[in-house]
């Protein structure tokens, strides 16, 4: 669904502290602070995830999803597909 860096990101993209994300999603900080310190995905109860990509995307942020393309043609960030590491030594 989103990635812990997406969230990260996406608070970044909109000058939003943790605080105010959790304020607009309806949340507890601590809630979008463990969501953050996950590792890859974000853990959480689907409803509490659901807020905080709804809230996102009411302020401006569209998330977009591994392999998918962006539906509003906006700007936006994405990583690149990881490579795998050549071994220097092989």
């Amino acid at each position: 669904m989103i990635t812990a860096a997406q969230l990260r990101a996406a608070r970044a993209l909109l000058g939003m502290d943790q605080r105010r994300l959790a304020e607009v999603a309806g949340l507890s900080l601590p809630t979008i602070q463990r969501m953050e310190a996950s590792d890859g995905q974000v853990r959480g109860n689907v409803e509490s995830l659901v807020k905080v990509v709804e809230a996102l995307e009411r302020a401006g942020v569209e998330l977009i999803g591994e392999g998918a393309t962006s539906a509003g043609g906006g700007r936006g960030v994405r990583f690149k597909a990881q490579r795998p590491t050549e071994d220097p030594g092989a």
